[in-house]
């Protein structure tokens, strides 16, 4: 694996949007340093709902951005889903909570999947994109950055699958918004979820 593209944003207000976002993303040429709040540079303009310490890079392996031109019946630039980084021969689909992507220093950690939201819809000029979306099961993947480094395209990335009982990426779109089974929560729980998830999780164990 390697990475194919290191994608940016700059805040900006989509068509029939109010609010400032950083969706748009682009490639870039040369080192970007990635600390642990992600990408120096990657405007991050809803702090609420979007980037921290377990949101800090957005990832889209290549072969489901593949699936999706398919899909779309175009091409998909670098950026177009507001992906920070393009993994070489990743599918999202195999991805679980704990994966590790390792590219020289920089260390990172797979914490959680892509909910689709109104301003993803907007970016693709689709109101019913977030419900296609969803129905693909196929989300891209936040990762915390466990070591932070400087990384630039083309580096060589050594994927380290969890060691754990798996929590993948589809699963976890899945089960959005819904209560688990008592197995269910207990193997999130083993695994490193994203906090804002954890704590949710564990307030509700009353009432399992």
């Amino acid at each position: 694996m390697k990475i194919l593209a290191i994608c940016v944003g700059a805040a900006e207000t989509l068509p029939g949007r109010k609010s400032r976002t950083g969706i748009n993303k682009h490639a870039v040429s040369g080192g970007v340093m990635i600390d642990e709040e992600g990408l120096i540079g990657d405007a991050i303009c809803n702090r609420e709902h979007h980037g921290g310490r377990d949101q800090a890079v957005y990832v889209e392996g290549s072969l489901t951005l593949d699936w999706w031109a398919k899909e779309l019946g175009r091409p998909l630039e670098p950026g177009t889903f507001g992906e920070n980084l393009v993994i070489e021969g990743l599918d999202n689909c195999a991805v679980a909570v704990g994966d590790r992507f390792i590219a020289g220093n920089l260390v990172l950690e797979a914490t959680s999947a892509r909910i689709p939201c109104a301003t993803f819809a907007a970016k693709m000029g689709d109101p019913k994109f977030v419900r296609r979306y969803t129905r693909a099961g196929r989300p891209g993947i936040y990762c915390r950055v466990v070591q932070g480094g400087t990384l630039a395209a083309g580096a060589v990335v050594t994927y380290v699958p969890y060691a754990g009982s798996p929590v993948t990426m589809p699963e976890m779109m899945a089960t959005f918004g819904r209560q688990l089974s008592r197995q269910d929560r207990a193997r999130y729980l083993a695994a490193p979820i994203h906090y804002k998830l954890r704590a949710m999780l564990e307030g509700d164990a009353g009432n399992l």
